[in-house]
């Protein structure tokens, strides 16, 4: 039975579309032929379609992933380039970091789970070893420069080879650790520390193991 096409159009579109009428035999051929090219070629076409249900779909590509940049940080260069650890003058005063200071005793008291007469002196100051010296107030008692002795402030900056302090009279010194003791006061009880046990990040600080006493190169 042919199927002619043109009868179903109007004569005004068949002229426009150029569709030509097929036979029943050629549509069978374009059928075989279409299935032959897309259809795997180690199956037959019959069985397969016999048993087989056959979806027509567009497969969309996958997307590659996109690798995400990790945010980087300042280097050191950078950050001096910044001054990012520069104090600036007008914050260099004494008043301003008396909060720290009070905060730095009860977290002292609280590290030492209370300071009375009784209290263990090299105890207290194996936690001073250990502890976060920010807002401490610091005395330099002995040094290899004896300009430095003598020197009193509160601890607003530490880094691996010096401590920055704020004297009373809102002045910024930087005292190295190294060949440098420094005597710690809370509550009545005085600690000497030694500095350069204090030359390593705080977090290695933290987990090493002190002797008792120290050394100081004079």
């Amino acid at each position: 039975m042919e199927i002619d096409v043109q009868s179903k159009l109007p004569s005004d579109h068949v002229d426009i579309i150029g569709v030509q009428s097929q036979g029943s035999k050629q549509a069978d051929l374009f059928t075989k032929t279409f299935l032959k090219r897309t259809l795997p070629q180690n199956k037959n076409d019959q069985e397969f379609l016999i048993h087989k249900a056959v979806v027509l779909e567009h497969h969309k590509a996958k997307k590659a992933k996109e690798k995400r940049k990790k945010a980087k940080g300042l280097n050191a260069k950078e950050r001096r380039a910044m001054k990012v650890f520069q104090i600036k003058p007008e914050h260099q005063k004494y008043s301003l970091f008396l909060p720290l200071h009070e905060l730095w005793k009860q977290y002292i008291r609280d590290l030492c789970n209370g300071l009375t007469s009784a209290s263990n002196p090299q105890m207290i100051q194996q936690k001073f070893l250990k502890a976060d010296l920010h807002g401490a107030v610091l005395t330099v008692v002995r040094s290899k420069c004896p300009s430095y002795v003598g020197a009193t402030g509160i601890l607003v900056q530490e880094m691996k080879h010096v401590f920055k302090i704020i004297t009373k009279e809102d002045k910024l010194k930087v005292i190295p650790k190294r060949n440098s003791v420094f005597g710690v006061e809370i509550d009545g009880f005085i600690s000497h520390i030694y500095g350069s046990k204090f030359e390593m990040r705080s977090s290695e600080r933290s987990a090493k193991k002190f002797k008792a006493k120290g050394t100081i190169d004079l």
